[in-house]
């Protein structure tokens, strides 16, 4: 049974799943910071909201406290453990992971029905951004909330400072991380050592919590209090919120030192502090209020304040950041508009920023912490997007599992039926949170949903119907051959994304100018459903005639496309590309609505709008400007 997708050719990373050649201890303490932020500060509200389900706000029974602490043991066990570290984590797509990475690997292996695929990938990340706005939300709010157990006093001022710090990080983010993701990772350390510490420490004066182990009291309490158990699933949920970034850092860190991270620290330390809370409750007869900082002595509650601030800050950026990387793979798979993009380090491609993504993040994020003021409410809100994340990723582990592990039918469903029925039970249990704020990020979801449904549909239209009335490029340069017009010196490349059809700027440029270069290049720059795509498979070459060549470049989904730097690779074919002669030709549409378009008005007009948003295809593609001719027409869509 062979679970290693490594392409042929592809060299050896060094670490596993693509990382680069580094210390394993080294990538392990980066991993703490950006992959494990979040689910490293779930102890801050997961065991509080869950106990207060279970309990209905009043002092928690021996038997709720420990059935709650036996469901998160065993949710963390099932979920990240076996499900993302035994299984996930091995689905790389040429070391990269993700739901994009994921939904390209399987729609590699479903060419047969690739329309499905796309449906299931499109809702999985359209998920991730409904959990994008709702972690710094509820992250940095839980910490600042800290200050109320210091002092009731200063309640009034938590919002304000939540909003604060928020603002300060979205404003951060045009500068890069490079510098503060140095110190992420240590203190994710001192964050998740400080953590178990407080844990153990309330163990010895509970130590019966550890009973909580065993499975039969999560049983015991679902079946004992059915008419809650649903809502304390869904609040369970939250202990496990961030194990997707397990997946989605894949190719940043490789397998080993996110797995090791896992298992030597972040595991053991939650364990430890999640029964420390457990034991608190049992020894302060069950009253909960905010037992994780409560159970930090005095001298300790003020740094553990910070602290949890400074975590609920890491695991914010890294969620952040994930967006911004998410983005840039959409955009690359045409699943959403062009934008510019700018990298905000000269030696680490990863590290990006999209000013219009950060700013509607910042927007969203800082109407959730005013609309709902509060942790307890935002948790409502959490678990519907993560927990529809995840149940997308079972769906596409399944079809990895059959066409590329070729696991046998029985093994696969046996094996995606345990996940899915624990997914679809996480899911249907956050469901009915929807009116108590499940809303918020289910509205964040479906824009985005629409968003990239329209995008898709619309290319596609706009494709097929420019297609018919483009005269086929074989037809035109036979007929240029028979019939050569003027001739002038130069080489002129012409962009489209047909190379089967004439583009619109050399048809256009015939017509009005009735010249043509002694060299003309029809290219087309595809993107693999790789994350990256080495230079010897970068550039292919067809000659046509002694006038015309057919070039097509390819670009991994995670690469940014330089065209200029891809043609150099050209010398390497017999094309000595020579940048000063060369003019660059683009078609610019207009684009107008149309009474027969396929779809509907108000989705032609977000088409349209989104077109218009793209950015330019000169400074995308890293085209020097003056060395660009573009050409208008008009299309109705």
């Amino acid at each position: 049974m062979n679970s290693g997708l490594r392409a042929e050719g592809t060299p050896p990373s060094g670490a596993e799943g693509g990382a680069p050649v580094q210390n394993t201890k080294v990538l392990m303490l980066a991993a703490l910071g950006v992959v494990y932020g979040d689910i490293g500060t779930s102890p801050i509200y997961a065991f509080r909201e869950a106990l207060i389900a279970s309990s209905g706000g009043e002092a928690a029974s021996r038997g709720e406290v420990l059935g709650v602490l036996s469901l998160i043991i065993w949710a963390l066990t099932i979920i990240v453990t076996i499900k993302y570290i035994c299984f996930v984590l091995r689905a790389d797509n040429r070391g990269e992971g993700g739901t994009l990475s994921l939904m390209a690997l399987a729609r590699g292996a479903m060419r047969d029905r690739p329309g499905p695929v796309l449906v299931v990938g499109m809702l999985g990340a359209a998920l991730f951004y409904g959990d994008a706005v709702i972690t710094p939300a509820i992250s940095v709010l839980s910490a600042v909330e800290g200050m109320k157990v210091v002092t009731p006093a200063l309640d009034p001022y938590v919002v304000p400072i939540t909003l604060a710090v928020l603002a300060t990080l979205f404003a951060i983010q045009r500068f890069g991380t490079g510098g503060v993701g140095i110190v992420f990772g240590p203190v994710t350390l001192v964050w998740f050592l400080a953590i178990g510490l407080s844990g153990l420490v309330h163990i010895f004066d509970g130590p019966e919590i550890l009973l909580a182990v065993n499975p039969y009291y999560a049983v015991h309490l679902l079946t004992s209090r059915p008419e809650v158990a649903f809502v304390t699933v869904g609040a369970i949920f939250l202990a496990v919120t961030g194990a997707e970034a397990l997946y989605a850092d894949l190719g940043h860190f490789g397998r080993r030192p996110i797995v090791l991270a896992w298992l030597s620290i972040v595991f053991p330390c939650l364990l430890l502090n999640y029964a420390g809370q457990g034991a608190f409750v049992l020894t302060h007869e069950g009253k909960v209020d905010h037992p994780f900082f409560q159970m930090n002595p005095g001298w300790a509650l003020i740094p553990m304040v910070v602290l949890a601030t400074a975590a609920t800050v890491i695991a914010s950026q890294a969620v952040i950041s994930g967006a911004f990387s998410l983005t840039r793979q959409a955009m690359q798979l045409n699943m959403l508009p062009r934008q510019t993009v700018m990298h905000t380090s000269e030696t680490q491609p990863g590290q990006i920023y999209l000013s219009r993504v950060n700013l509607l993040l910042a927007i969203v994020v800082g109407l959730l912490v005013i609309g709902f003021g509060e942790s307890g409410k935002l948790a409502a809100a959490y678990g519907i997007a993560v927990t529809g994340n995840m149940l997308m990723t079972s769906m596409l582990l399944y079809i990895v599992m059959r066409r590329i592990w070729k696991w046998p039918l029985a093994g696969a469903i046996a094996l995606s039926a345990l996940f899915g029925f624990i997914d679809i039970g996480f899911f249907l249990s956050n469901i009915v949170k929807i009116f108590d704020g499940g809303w918020a990020s289910l509205a964040v979801s479906l824009a985005v949903v629409i968003v990239m449904w329209t995008w898709v549909r619309g290319s596609q239209l706009l494709f097929d119907k420019t297609r018919k009335n483009e005269i086929p490029l074989d037809f035109l340069v036979d007929n240029l051959a028979r019939k050569p017009p003027h001739l002038v010196d130069g080489t002129a490349v012409f962009l489209t994304g047909d190379p089967s059809s004439t583009p619109t700027a050399l048809m256009h440029s015939l017509k009005h100018y009735k010249v043509l270069h002694r060299q003309n290049v029809v290219l087309s720059v595809i993107t693999a459903q790789e994350p990256t795509v080495p230079d010897s498979e970068r550039v292919s070459i067809e000659r046509l005639n002694d006038h015309f060549m057919r070039v097509r470049l390819r670009f991994g989904f995670k690469e940014h496309p330089n065209i200029p730097i891809a043609l150099a690779i050209c010398r390497r074919q017999g094309w000595k590309f020579d940048i000063m002669t060369t003019s660059f030709f683009l078609s610019r549409r207009s684009l107008k609505p149309s009474a027969s378009s396929a779809m509907p008005t108000w989705q032609d007009r977000l088409f349209i709008m989104l077109a218009r948003s793209a950015a330019d295809a000169t400074a995308y593609f890293r085209i020097p400007t003056g060395r660009v001719v573009e050409i208008g027409t008009q299309v109705a869509i």
